[in-house]
């Protein structure tokens, strides 16, 4: 973390003119913590801030899963004359072209949502996805329109890619300011739990789909429902979300932002010239966050959007195997996930990751040969083995990110970070294992791949500040109910997850020696 300009602004703007001296400091009255300072959660408005930011998550993972299964059937649609190599190649580009427009939308939303609210943004967001990802389900086929429908497609995906850009950075913005500093990992822990339900349901209705309509009807007309689907799910989502609140830390970041002095506007001077000042305040923060999104972004994507294809064309499955086999893990995975969040509060944040980093050096190789085997037990097994570490990966990105960034600029700090390294590692993992596969001619390149991610995943762990229970930068102290605001008030000299020196306080300056003339000054950091 940066160290905090906050109070050396602050002393600087307050010192009068003259030659510097001891006695001519300012000297800043020691922080208490106080009863009133403390934020409790309001437990009804968390439950419906964090139902109404899940359903934008499965919606988003919703619209993964159905693609990624359907990439070996919609290839023939948008390009019947092409080989099927290259049907799936372009399948897969397409898929990763989404999250190259990922880090524009990161940058977009990401600065509203720090101008104009969480809410609002993520409302903006839901609706645009859900309205894309529906018109892919009406796009005419190559038969109708030649290779416009695969350029129709490609704009598609670029849209849903632009509105998802802002989604998962500002969900879990949204949620870690909502929830309680000692239950952030756990309740944060909950947007990947949507996620991944949402992906295992496009999964099972693609699987279902398949088993009643067969092959041939699939591709005439079939593989249009699970999008058409989305219509009316994005609607319903979209009208929850319109409902939650503007969460407690923003908002009260906006009334400091109100009563604040010039002096105080100083220490966001960087931030205020938009993203490139953000990037230049908090440039280590964005490349540490980077480096573990694309760690644990890289096996995610590998189990979840590539699976289906290396099952069906390296393995031999065909496409209902190759889509079934992989749903049972992802659900239990999705299960599993709120533990491993919980498990972050109380043991920490790194430890955690530091379980996910390690298990995917040392279980990629046995996952990829027990899938190798190609018998149904062994490739769930190696499909449990590559599930393990994304378990405690996901889990806790999405508590453990937001902690990097102060209120004022998290949703943007974490849009640029999450978003980059999705575009750049996450997204394009499909595509990339496939072209290693091809170049080698070696089924074992994905195994290598994730292990040469998590093995620098691992180094950044080490460098990551642990934010476990503690306040996120630039908010007050949150707690679940009255008797934490008890203990935190009587204990907060001997706390060491509360540091006053970097919470919001009204700062009140008095002269360091009254003989000297100088004026007490009150300042609002």
């Amino acid at each position: 973390m940066p160290k905090d300009r906050s109070t050396t602004q602050i002393n600087e703007a307050a010192m009068p003119p003259g030659k510097p001296g001891k006695s001519r400091l300012p000297r800043l009255k020691k922080r208490r913590l106080e009863a009133d300072h403390v934020n409790v959660v309001d437990k009804p408005l968390l439950k419906k801030a964090l139902g109404g930011t899940i359903v934008g998550n499965t919606m988003e993972w919703y619209d993964v899963g159905v693609f990624g299964y359907l990439i070996t059937t919609m290839g023939p649609v948008f390009l019947p004359e092409s080989d099927p190599a290259v049907q799936k190649l372009f399948l897969l580009g397409t898929f990763a072209a989404t999250f190259i427009a990922r880090p524009l939308g990161g940058i977009v939303f990401g600065w509203l949502g720090d101008k104009v609210g969480r809410q609002k943004v993520l409302a903006t967001t839901l609706l645009l996805m859900a309205a894309s990802t529906f018109l892919v389900g009406l796009l005419p086929s190559y038969a109708m329109i030649g290779i416009w429908a695969a350029v129709l497609l490609v704009a598609l995906k670029l849209v849903q890619g632009f509105s998802t850009g802002g989604e998962y950075a500002g969900a879990t913005t949204f949620v870690s300011e909502y929830a309680p500093d000692k239950r952030r990992g756990f309740f944060a822990s909950f947007l990947d739990m949507g996620s991944y339900i949402g992906f295992a349901i496009g999964a099972s209705l693609v699987s279902i789909l398949q088993i009643t309509l067969g092959q041939d009807a699939m591709e005439a007309w079939g593989w249009r429902l699970p999008f058409l689907i989305a219509g009316p799910l994005g609607a319903i989502a979209v009208y929850f979300r319109s409902k939650i609140e503007e969460s407690p830390q923003f908002q009260a970041a906006l009334d400091l932002q109100e009563e604040a002095s010039s002096a105080a506007a100083l220490t966001d001077a960087e931030v205020a010239k938009g993203p490139l000042g953000l990037v230049k305040a908090y440039w280590r923060q964005i490349v540490l966050a980077m480096i573990l999104v694309a760690a644990a972004n890289t096996v995610g994507y590998a189990l979840t959007s590539y699976m289906p294809t290396y099952l069906t064309s390296a393995k031999g499955y065909d496409e209902l195997h190759g889509t079934a086999l992989t749903i049972p893990v992802l659900v239990i995975m999705s299960l599993c996930i709120p533990l491993t969040g919980r498990l972050s509060d109380k043991i920490g944040r790194r430890p955690v990751l530091w379980v996910g980093a390690i298990s995917t050096i040392v279980l990629s190789i046995p996952a990829f040969m027990l899938i190798g085997i190609g018998d149904i037990w062994s490739t769930l097994l190696g499909l449990a083995l590559v599930a393990f570490p994304v378990t405690f990966y996901v889990a806790n990105l999405a508590s453990a990110l937001p902690a990097m960034f102060p209120t004022a600029s998290r949703y943007g700090g974490m849009g640029i970070a999450y978003n980059f390294a999705v575009a750049i590692f996450g997204g394009t993992t499909p595509f990339i294992i496939q072209a290693l596969i091809d170049g080698t001619n070696n089924d074992m390149m994905p195994a290598y791949y994730l292990m040469a991610t998590s093995f620098v995943g691992a180094i950044a762990v080490y460098f990551l500040k642990e934010s476990a229970g503690r306040p996120l930068p630039g908010s007050m102290p949150s707690v679940y109910d009255e008797a934490e605001v008890e203990e935190l008030v009587a204990t907060q000299d001997a706390n060491p997850d509360l540091d006053l020196n970097e919470m919001p306080f009204d700062e009140t300056y008095e002269p360091a020696t009254p003989a000297e003339g100088i004026p007490e000054t009150k300042i609002s950091a």
